[in-house]
């Protein structure tokens, strides 16, 4: 008898192939009896496994396999043999799923795509046939035929995007990303990101966002399976749409790990909760890394950025903890600071895109404002000027061109940092000194510093002494256009920031529409970079101001179509300039008003009055707003208002807010601002922005709810989204254009269905409307009516005039006798509806004044038939309430009114009248309160 375990697996080995499985059953037991190797443990297990196989007894077979795969997870004979002896055994779900491990360590292998398609197929007969089999079978035979189609080289391209669109929308249910996670499918999908084909890439990349939504575990466990390197490696490719997938990905891990968004509790999640602090440091120090490597593409850079932007600082400041912030400034400031100093026409750059800078800047301006406390404030700025003063070297120009560079990147964020940057010993003087250089990229850099530097006056005044005369000889002297440009926006912004026109009087001599006109050229000229061109639209900001330069300016259509293509580009910059220019052309910008008595005396003491400019008279304006809506200007806003908010500020809202309420001004425009998607556009800004922004855009609205239709203008759930703008108008301290066309609106949109109704009464308006209805103002008054009117159709409204200790229903019974003709008609019709839907209405009615009886026969002989009509009804419903309201109404001259209307003959005209009247009278009767003529 043989002691040692490897001669007695060799011996089983050959009593295997002369098929004498009973006796190599004995040797594989022996072996395993003796042996205590682990490896050669799970051999002999699996080769017992496969004498079963053969001997037919199936749970032996399945259960020596098991204790193989227990050894060595990965054991492919092992996990096949189990396969076959679980099909056999009639466990199919079981036998699917081992088959299904072995297909993806082994992929090409046809033996084991053959046993997959069998046993799918034999699952889905069974799930057909209305089998026993959960439904859950199901869903795993189809991913396996998603994850076969899509790593079959060879399959068909339709089939291919089919399997790769139902695969991303498997990975968004619960139940399907469950079925995929457990089934190996985060392997497989690797799989497909490997094959570097970037239809595979994205559906991969998309199901795995999907999968990891909602569901911190899977998400944990999936960021460790991929390896935050490789994420971040596929985020840097050069591929717009691979890029930004992945940086999806990467951020609904980060919304899961920061406990964002729907908390779903499966497995083992709490296991994974102790190690999310740790992922997310790793995950923010490569988000650092990726902004200094040269490997990451431009775009890449721009996910990094807009990652840290989303997830580092505090999102309520109430929230003490600004740890990550803090964690960001200590390791990463520098580098941050190194993208924002990056030049992008030195060989050296960083791979940038046209928005990399502007979004660091944005960032570091973020992290300055998350800061609490002088001491942190203190600690960013020393890191700032330990570094620029590391980079500023005056035997290297390059370096020190790097450092003004991020002076200016700065200045661009946290400004107040970047003025303390301004006054570190130098800095200023070599800013001018560029200036003067005789190098294109010196004058270059420090031209564009000059311009952020200037933004504020004190700034300024240094410059307007030292650097105007320099931008002049730059301007005048450059051939290239890229300076030139940007040395004639600085003129533009430096007479802004002196308080007059300083810069361009020294330099155009009043000549502001000769370089409004080399301003359009340079934006309309495509072979410049959009970098440049944008700054074309800064100059056109300013020089817009200029009542001629406006006017030009709408008329030059490849202009304005220019302008229009740039606003689509996420350049927080050009959205700015490009809203700036519209306020300009549109005169939606606050004017004071000129006191006539105050322009007199200023005359007589012979001081200078500002006369307006003709251009800027109602005429001109008109003229231009006619000509921007046909050049397609709203479609423009709409677009520029889908940006992101780091990119479209509350102060750029702002501006687009007003140049819509400008726009809106003709009732005849708003069917083609609605048309162009103006409508959808003011809602959030109206809900976002400054407090004049969001009062402007709910204005704008107000315009269009008044004569729209409702269901055109917001299609669908979109409309009740615009009822709080419209009662935010419905304020004292708003006008009363605003407060009237807020009325007519909200009458409008009352009018369309109980949903809207019920939708105005829980936005608290009710108590708003009704001080309306006690307005001084005629059409304040009127409209404020007309909507109560439409309002009074619900229930609950309704209820509220029901109820004791309220003056509602006295004061639209007063409003019924007002000498004013619609009010009269409005508050008759709301008192028509009233009566008619609330018994309890009509003997009250009959309480709350002394006047109601006058009021009704004065609503009776009515020369408006509308009114006329709308007292019959009153009185028809208080005669049909109570035979005692009928008895009070009959004893009074109101009897002969409703006999003289009754006995008139018919008239198609006034039909509907005669016809109420008849029907009180036929009511008396019917009480017994009066007789026919015949029986009298």
């Amino acid at each position: 008898q043989m002691e040692d375990p490897i001669q007695l697996k060799e011996e089983g080995n050959k009593y295997f192939q002369a098929s004498d499985y009973e006796k190599a059953v004995q040797s594989y037991t022996q072996a395993i009896k003796l042996n205590k190797d682990k490896a050669l443990q799970a051999v002999l297990y699996r080769n017992r496994a496969a004498c079963f196989l053969k001997k037919e007894e199936y749970a032996k077979a399945a259960s020596d396999a098991s204790r193989a795969i227990d050894i060595n997870s990965s054991d492919i004979k092992a996990l096949y043999r189990r396969s076959q002896a679980l099909e056999k055994l009639g466990k199919l779900d079981q036998a699917f799923k081992d088959a299904q491990k072995c297909a993806t360590i082994e992929p090409r292998n046809k033996n084991f795509q053959e046993t997959l398609r069998r046993l799918g197929a034999n699952i889905q007969e069974k799930v057909n046939a209305g089998g026993a089999l959960h439904i859950q079978f199901s869903t795993d035979l189809r991913v396996q035929k998603m994850f076969e189609i899509l790593l079959d080289e060879n399959s068909e391209k339709e089939k291919r995007e089919k399997a790769a669109n139902n695969l991303i929308v498997l990975g968004r249910e619960e139940a399907g990303a469950e079925r995929i996670f457990q089934n190996n499918g985060v392997s497989l999908l690797l799989q497909l990101i490997e094959t570097k084909n970037a239809e595979l890439i994205l559906a991969a990349v998309r199901t795995l966002s999907g999968m990891c939504t909602g569901h911190k575990a899977r998400a944990t466990a999936i960021l460790h399976y991929l390896g935050i390197d490789n994420i971040c490696m596929w985020m840097s490719v050069d591929n717009e749409e691979i890029s930004l997938a992945v940086c999806n990905l990467l951020q609904t891990i980060t919304d899961c790990l920061l406990g964002q968004g729907k908390e779903e509790h499966h497995g083992k999640e709490e296991a994974v909760v102790l190690d999310t602090k740790k992922d997310l440091k790793v995950i923010t120090m490569r988000l650092l890394d990726m902004l200094v490597s040269k490997k990451v593409s431009g775009q890449g850079r721009d996910r990094a950025l807009n990652l840290l932007n989303k997830n580092i600082p505090r999102k309520d400041l109430k929230d003490h903890d600004n740890s990550r912030t803090i964690f960001v400034i200590d390791n990463g400031l520098k580098k941050i600071l190194k993208v924002v100093g990056q030049i992008p026409e030195m060989p050296d750059c960083l791979p940038l895109t046209e928005n990399t800078q502007l979004t660091a800047s944005v960032l570091l301006n973020k992290l300055y404002d998350d800061l609490r406390c002088d001491p942190e404030r203190d600690n960013y700025r020393v890191i700032c000027e330990e570094y620029i003063k590391s980079k500023i070297d005056p035997q290297d120009m390059d370096k020190t061109l790097n450092a003004i560079q991020m002076v200016s990147g700065v200045l661009q964020g946290p400004f107040d940092l970047g003025n303390k940057l301004l006054g570190m010993k130098g800095v200023m003087e070599m800013m001018v000194a560029l200036c003067g250089s005789e190098r294109e990229i010196d004058q270059l850099v420090a031209v564009e510093a000059l311009i952020h530097a200037s933004t504020k006056l004190s700034r300024a005044t240094f410059i307007i002494s030292n650097g105007v005369t320099l931008l002049k000889e730059i301007y005048k002297k450059t051939k290239n256009e890229k300076i030139k440009i940007r040395a004639l926006v600085g003129l533009c912004k430096l007479g802004s920031a002196g308080g007059t026109d300083y810069g361009l009087r020294q330099f155009a001599e009043g000549s502001t529409e000769k370089l409004a006109k080399q301003c359009r050229k340079w934006l309309c000229n495509t072979s410049i970079d959009a970098r440049t061109r944008k700054w074309a639209v800064e100059g056109l900001a300013y020089l817009t101001l200029d009542a001629d330069v406006k006017d030009d300016f709408v008329e030059d259509e490849p202009a304005l179509q220019a302008m229009f293509e740039l606003a689509k580009t996420s350049d927080k910059t050009i959205l700015y300039s490009v809203a700036s220019a519209l306020v300009n052309c549109t005169n939606s910008y606050d004017t004071k008003e000129l006191v006539p008595e105050l322009v007199q005396l200023a005359k007589f003491s012979k001081q200078h009055v500002p006369e307006e400019h003709p251009k800027d008279k109602k005429d001109f304006v008109v003229k231009r707003v006619k000509r921007l809506l046909k050049a397609g200007v709203v479609s423009a806003l709409a677009c520029m208002v889908k940006a992101d908010s780091v990119i479209l500020t509350d102060q750029s809202k702002e501006l687009v807010a007003r140049v819509f309420l400008a726009l809106c001004e003709d009732p005849r425009d708003r069917g083609t601002i609605v048309a162009q998607g103006g409508g959808k556009a003011l809602i959030p800004l109206a809900v976002e922005g400054t407090e004049v922004g969001k009062i402007k855009a709910s204005h704008a609205l107000a315009k269009i709810a008044a004569i729209s239709n409702p269901d055109m203008a917001f299609p669908g759930e979109r409309v009740y989204e615009v009822v709080r703008p419209l009662v935010s108008l419905l304020n004292t301290e708003r006008d009363g254009l605003q407060n009237y066309e807020a009325l007519l609106g909200l009458t409008n949109f009352s009018g369309r269905s109980d949903k809207l109704r019920m939708k105005i009464v829980k936005e608290r308006a009710l108590p708003d409307i009704e001080n309306y209805m006690f307005e001084n103002h005629d059409q304040l008054r009127q409209a404020a009516t007309e909507c109560m009117c439409n309002l009074v159709v619900n229930k609950e409204v309704q209820e509220r005039f029901v109820a004791d200790g309220n003056d509602r229903l006295k004061l639209v019974v007063l409003l019924c006798g007002e000498d004013d003709e619609k009010v009269q008609v409005a508050a008759a019709g709301a008192l028509a509806m009233l009566t008619a839907a609330q018994k309890k209405l009509c003997s009250k009615m009959t309480e709350v004044t002394t006047q109601w009886l006058e009021i009704l026969q004065r609503l009776c002989l009515h020369d408006n038939v509308e009114v006329q009509h709308r007292g019959l009804v009153i009185a028809f419903n208080l005669i049909g309430a109570d035979k005692e309201l009928a008895k009070k109404l009959v004893e009074t001259e109101f009897l002969e009114i409703l006999t003289y209307i009754g006995k008139q003959e018919d008239d198609p005209k006034k039909q509907h009248i005669i016809n109420v009247a008849r029907d009180c009278l036929a009511r008396c009767m019917d009480y017994g309160l009066i007789k026919p003529l015949s029986q009298a």
